[in-house]
Parts: C-alpha cells; sequence; structure tokens
C-alpha cells in the first residue's frame, strides 16, 4: 500500500467515525436528526474520497466516467425527488426498494470481480475472495428479489396475505441445497456457468422467502432486509478491500439484525420462521370463536365531552394517522387538553404503521414532547388508570384477537387499550388491518367508533373541545 492509498484508507476510516457517531445519536429522537446529519457528512467524504482515488489512479476511461457521471446524477435526481415527493406512508415501499438497490449494487459488485478474476488468464479466485464473493452474491441476490416482493406487497401490487405456492418450502429448502452446494463447488473450481447457477438459485429464495409472509409481519421483514442490505455490502466490501464498505456495511448488518429480533420479540414471532417464510399465517392450533356484539357510533360532540372533563388520556397513533397526516391535529388536541388539565400521552406499538419507528418519527415532526411516547411495556399497565383511550386508526396492534389462538396475530403482544374505562377508535371504515381479521376491540361495549378521515376527525374534536372550555 503506497502513501497515497494509505491516507485514502485513514479517509475511509474517518467516514466510519462518523457512521458510528451518527448510528449512536440516531439512538434517542432528539438527537437523531444531528445524527442523520454526521451519517450524511461520512457518506459525502467516503464518496470524495473515492473519486480522488479514481482520478489519481487514472485507470477509468472515458467511457467509465461518462457511466459514473450519468449513474450519479440519475440516483443523485432518484433520492432528491423521493425524499421530496414520497409520502410518509410510502416510506416502507421506499426503503424496500432501497434494499433491492443496495442488495443487487452489492452482488454485481461480486460478479464483476469474479468474472473479471476468471478472464485474466493466470489469475485466481480461491481462497478467502472465493468465499467472500459467493456470499456476497447469496446475500445481496436474496435481499434483491426479497425486497422487490415486500415492496409490492407494501404498495398493493402483489396480495398483502400469505402466499403459499404449491410444495413452497420444499422450493425453498431445495434452492437452499443449491446455493449452499454451489458455493462450496466455486471455492474449489472456478466456473461461470456455477457463478450463473448460484445467482437464479438466490434471486428465486428471495422470491420463494417473503412471497409466504402476510402484510402484518411486514416490519419484521423490512427489518431483515435492511441487515441483509448491510451483511452484502460488508462482503462487497471485503471482495474490493474498501474499508468504508466493510464498516459501513457490518453497522447496518449488525443494527438490522439487532433491530429484527427486537421487531420478533415484539410480534411473538421467532427468527426461525422468518427465514423459512410462511409465518403470519395464524397459530396452527384450532381457533377459538371470537366474541360478537353491535358496533356503537359517536359523534364528535359527544367524543369531545369525554375527552374535555377525563383526567387520564391516551392516545393510540396507528397507520391511519399516517395516511391522513393528521400528526399536527392530535399535537394541536393533545396540547389543548393538557390546558384543560387532562394527562397526555401516547402509547407506541413497536410495529404500528409499517415500520419500526413510524410513530415516532410522525410524531416528532409535529413536536410532540418525547416524554409523553411511551413504548407498549410502558403504557400497558397504566390503561386500566385512562378515562379514555383514543385509537386513531391502529388495527392489528389493538386487537384482542391476540390473545387467542388460531388467529393470524395470536400471541402478537398488543396495547391493552380494551382495559381503558372507555375507548374511542377512530375510522374511516370497519375495515381489516394488515392480518385481514376483524378487530374484536370494535364490538366492545366500552368502545365507541368515530368514522371520519384522521385529520378532519381530529379537527372536529379539537374545536368541539374547545366549544366546551369557551
Amino acid at each position: 500500500m503506497n502513501g497515497f492509498t494509505a491516507i485514502i484508507q485513514l479517509i475511509y476510516v474517518l467516514a466510519a467515525a462518523c457512521f458510528v457517531i451518527g448510528l449512536h445519536l440516531m439512538n434517542s429522537p432528539a438527537t437523531a436528526r444531528r445524527g442523520n446529519q454526521i451519517s450524511t457528512a461520512g457518506m459525502a467524504i467516503a464518496g470524495v474520497a473515492t473519486l480522488i482515488l479514481l482520478i489519481h489512479d487514472g485507470t477509468v476511461t472515458a467511457a467509465g466516467w461518462t457511466v459514473l457521471i450519468i449513474g450519479a446524477l440519475l440516483g443523485s435526481a432518484a433520492g432528491l425527488w423521493s425524499a421530496q415527493r414520497v409520502q410518509m406512508t410510502a416510506m416502507p415501499q421506499l426503503v424496500s426498494m432501497f434494499n433491492a438497490v443496495g442488495g443487487g449494487a452489492a452482488a454485481l459488485v461480486a460478479i464483476y470481480e469474479y468474472v473479471h478474476d476468471e478472464s485474466v488468464p493466470g489469475t485466481s479466485v480461491l481462497g478467502t475472495i472465493t468465499v467472500t464473493t459467493v456470499l456476497d452474491v447469496i446475500i445481496g441476490s436474496v435481499t434483491f428479489t426479497g425486497s422487490l416482493i415486500a415492496a409490492g406487497k407494501l404498495q398493493g401490487l402483489i396480495s398483502g396475505q400469505p402466499i403459499m405456492l404449491p410444495g413452497g418450502r420444499y422450493l425453498s429448502m431445495a434452492l437452499t441445497v443449491i446455493m449452499l452446494g454451489t458455493g462450496a463447488f466455486m471455492l474449489t473450481t472456478p466456473s461461470l456457468p456455477a457463478l450463473l447457477i448460484l445467482i437464479l438459485a438466490s434471486l428465486g429464495f428471495g422470491v420463494t422467502m417473503v412471497l409466504p409472509i402476510g402484510g402484518a409481519d411486514m416490519p419484521v421483514v423490512i427489518s431483515l432486509l435492511n441487515a441483509f442490505t448491510g451483511t452484502a455490502v460488508a462482503m462487497a466490501g471485503f471482495v474490493i478491500g474498501n474499508w468504508a464498505l466493510i464498516i459501513a456495511g457490518a453497522l447496518v448488518g449488525a443494527s438490522g439484525g439487532i433491530l429484527t429480533k427486537l421487531m420478533a420479540d415484539a410480534m411473538n414471532r421467532s427468527l426461525r420462521n422468518i427465514m423459512i417464510g410462511g409465518f403470519g399465517t395464524g397459530d396452527s392450533q384450532a381457533a377459538v370463536a371470537g366474541p360478537t356484539g353491535d358496533v356503537r357510533s359517536i359523534a364528535a360532540d359527544d367524543a369531545a365531552i369525554q375527552l374535555a372533563y377525563a383526567q387520564k388520556v391516551i392516545i393510540v397513533p396507528g397507520y391511519g394517522l399516517a395516511a391522513a397526516q393528521a400528526q399536527h391535529q392530535v399535537a394541536e388536541l393533545a396540547k389543548l387538553l393538557e390546558e384543560r388539565g387532562v394527562e397526555v400521552s401516547y402509547a407506541i406499538h413497536p410495529v404500528a404503521g409499517r415500520m419500526p419507528g413510524h410513530m415516532n418519527v410522525l410524531l416528532a415532526e409535529a413536536n410532540v414532547p418525547y416524554p409523553q411516547l411511551r413504548e407498549m411495556d410502558e403504557i400497558n399497565p397504566e390503561f386500566p388508570r385512562a378515562d379514555v383511550a383514543l385509537v386513531i386508526g391502529a388495527n392489528d396492534v389493538t386487537n384482542p384477537a391476540a390473545r387467542r389462538a388460531g388467529t393470524p396475530i395470536s400471541g402478537m403482544p398488543i396495547l391493552d387499550v380494551d382495559k381503558a374505562k372507555s375507548i374511542i377508535v377512530i375510522k374511516r371504515s370497519m375495515g381489516h388491518g394488515y392480518a385481514g381479521i376483524d378487530n374484536e376491540l370494535y364490538i366492545d361495549p366500552k368502545t365507541s367508533m368515530f368514522f371520519a378521515d384522521a385529520k378532519s376527525a381530529l379537527s372536529d374534536l379539537t374545536a368541539a373541545v374547545k366549544t366546551l372550555v369557551g
């Protein structure tokens, strides 16, 4: 390693340090924005260092520079457009697409290096390079197709219900054997046909892994695929000897893996089921019939009376809040209630919305005080003391059916909304959540349904409370 290259590698270490610091700051909502800024600065440093290295080496042809410039411009334009135009409700789909791009790009790096090395007479591709190459191709290809399927499910292009292919489990097992067998073969015998088989088997496994997973479990899938993306990028870093890629990929892979475990625990799903697919299809035990009853609707004035004269109100935000972009309206209502002396807090389920932290980001945007955002384990004991639980578009995470066997959400920890003294649910209709089942909370005698768009409903409630206060 010459002096110039050593300096570039040290700059990569500086960039990696920015990634570590940024990731640490993201542990708290209060410092998350600064963490993003520091991580972005690290990525900019790494990008500039790589550009300088390419210019210094002088190995990139005119055609190569053309491709790099066009790719950078197109990628920057797509990223800028996404940041400005994609709604928060579509962010999970966007994250899945980013996972697909990251995994696919990492796999292409390994594929190019393998093809290039084998095409050079006298060049060996055996040993450590091949191990990381094989892992990069497998993980990157699985991430690519798996993320595309996940994005399609989230966008509604593919059914959100579990899609069980005939013999799907056996197909997944066969693809796994092919991947491992072909990878082992490539460790001792360089072969382009074997590489092609490895790519196709990995792409196929990504499809068969995600198709059987139901929409209710998509937050876990997103976290898992994000971990896969980071691992693939780290493998690409080993392939081309880039410290920044190795460290950044390892950070993403490790943090994504930890988040996947936390999300799986929150959904009461095992990582084994996540890997082999097919979860989200219900418990294997016989279903126990749920309660029956009538749905009771309520008007804004009646709901406002309950809220205004309560001592303790717990707000439960869900996907309906995000879809209506009603975070500012709920923050205004909460502030009004607090001015009246009502104790207000927010119950945040780990998988409320469509991705981890969805509700936290929305409410932080509306400047909701961080101490009011309470995690499930912390807030559940307080529901029996709550005069009113105001549920805004949350469905599966409040469904008491999770406590019964034989449902798609059996065993999933839920918010104990039904233990509150009174429950008000804001929903546009009686539509199902991602699990595709009725919410038994809605027929609870203590529950009143306020059928309206979340933004308009919260505005009406705020106006009605102001009238009472006045």
